[in-house]
């Protein structure tokens, strides 16, 4: 997975949008980040899941999702090694990250693996 395939991907959800934080690019949608490219170097991305799905996807990939070192961590902010991640997962995690924190309004129900 490239920096960019992860752009592409992030931005074909709905209402999704490309913004700056902290130096690096992220991806929100209804003013909220669900994704970020870039930290802590271009090798990484960042999804923002409920800390219970965070947990799931570390346990079955820990060289793919690993939780943000501290709080932002512990709230759910996972790391996502981008030469390792095919995909179908990144494409799942996304969509979890997205309808994490996504507008009511905008979400839709998410499949059970």
């Amino acid at each position: 997975m490239t920096p960019n395939q992860f752009r592409k991907m992030a931005l074909s959800l709905p209402e999704a949008v490309e913004s700056q934080h902290m130096g690096h690019p992220d991806f929100r949608v209804g003013g909220k980040i669900f994704a970020t490219l870039g930290y802590p170097d271009q090798k990484w991305g960042m999804v923002k899941l409920p800390p219970e799905q965070q947990a799931r996807l570390y346990e079955a990939s820990p060289e793919v999702f690993i939780p943000v070192p501290g709080v932002w961590g512990r709230r759910g902010a996972t790391r996502v090694q981008l030469k390792a991640v095919k995909a179908v997962a990144l494409r799942k995690a996304l969509d979890a990250a997205w309808q994490h924190v996504a507008p009511k309004t905008l979400r839709k129900p998410v499949p059970e693996d």
